[in-house]
């Protein structure tokens, strides 16, 4: 067997007498900022985010020598505290028994890697997309959605703008002001309109590439945790979805790929009419058989108890908050709603047992 070395004109050679010299790097290539974003002029597309373009951060920073200002948003934002806690915060199921179902930890990663694979396919600012992915859910409270509805009148007490406690919102309220880290602009636009709920929508590419991506990761994975636990059957699934994304395992590679292709011919981030209806029936049906199905009601009337069980204590007494969980200048209430809001499932369940545990007992 003979191998053959290629020369940088593509023209194929035999082995050189001798090899050349090795660079003073021994091989590696120092790329610092000014290089990486003229990558980004040169090889991203024209709906792309450059990160020279940003709107910048609320606090002027002098630029990293390395990282652009998306790279060292993501890393805050890997590094935070808020970001450890979704590894013990549940997605769907409370409490579920066994290793491989979902928590917010685990889609909050599934969730970058389908926005990296739809920013790589259409050529958009990757760190970007993955620190808007990565810090979508940072606010969510613990039990899933049910503690937003637990949260959901204290904001109507504290007159906040939307009338109603929503997790995106307060990942942004986290990164702003209860765990600052001074994020861009876009990062912050991203985060706060990664919910489909929120008007307007993000303001760039890469927000709508999160909003999707954050979509098209739960609905596979909380479907494949369904038919995990019992609760859901691929033949209840409806025909007409199955029929344009095939079987559940192949349901995130589908709507990406549709999703690429969908959007580089309309110039904005989109999927194809009929796997975008196929796409929403499918949010319909786990919402109906899934998320709120008649069995799930008793836990998260419990789940609902135990949250506002915690606020109400907390926002009495204040003092009991631990420093970096709550503004000590917010209202006492708006302090409990942030620190019970903050707490992982199991932190919670154990705060909720020591309080109301009966004096004496140990």
């Amino acid at each position: 067997m003979s191998f053959q070395r290629t020369l940088s004109t593509g023209t194929p050679t035999g082995l050189p007498e001798s090899d050349p010299p090795a660079t003073p790097t021994g091989g590696m290539i120092a790329r610092d900022r000014a290089a990486r974003i003229a990558w980004e002029h040169e090889w991203l597309s024209p709906a792309a985010t450059t990160s020279d373009r940003s709107r910048g951060r609320e606090h002027p920073e002098e630029p990293h020598p390395f990282r652009t200002a998306f790279e060292r948003d993501r890393d805050r934002i890997l590094h935070s505290k808020a970001f450890r806690r979704l590894k013990h915060k549940t997605q769907v199921f409370l409490n579920p028994e066994g290793d491989h179902f979902v928590t917010r930890l685990t889609h909050t990663l599934a969730v970058a890697q389908v926005g990296r694979a739809i920013a790589v396919g259409l050529g958009l600012n990757e760190p970007l997309t993955e620190a808007i992915c990565l810090g979508h859910d940072l606010g969510h409270s613990p039990f899933g959605h049910t503690g937003e509805e637990a949260l959901s009148p204290y904001m109507v007490t504290l007159g906040a703008p939307l009338g109603e406690w929503q997790h995106a919102v307060q990942s942004l309220r986290i990164v702003d002001k209860l765990e600052p880290l001074n994020l861009t602009f876009e990062t912050r636009d991203g985060i706060r309109g990664s919910s489909w709920r929120n008007d307007p929508p993000p303001r760039t590419a890469e927000g709508m590439a999160c909003r999707f991506a954050d979509r098209i990761a739960y609905l596979a994975h909380d479907a494949e945790d369904a038919m995990r636990a019992g609760v859901l059957t691929v033949d209840m699934v409806p025909d007409h979805v199955l029929a344009v994304f095939g079987e559940p395992g192949n349901w995130i590679d589908a709507m990406t790929t549709d999703l690429v292709v969908a959007s580089s011919e309309a110039g904005e981030i989109t999927m194809h009419d009929r796997q975008l209806q196929a796409f929403h029936d499918l949010r319909a049906f786990m919402f109906a058989d899934v998320y709120l199905r008649d069995e799930s009601r008793d836990h998260n009337v419990k789940a609902i108890r135990l949250i506002r069980g915690l606020v109400d204590h907390f926002a009495e007494q204040p003092d009991e908050i631990p420093p970096g969980y709550a503004s000590p200048d917010d209202h006492p209430l708006q302090q409990a709603v942030d620190y019970v809001a903050g707490m992982s499932d199991s932190y919670a369940l154990a705060t909720h047992d020591r309080l109301h545990r009966p004096r004496g007992l140990y």
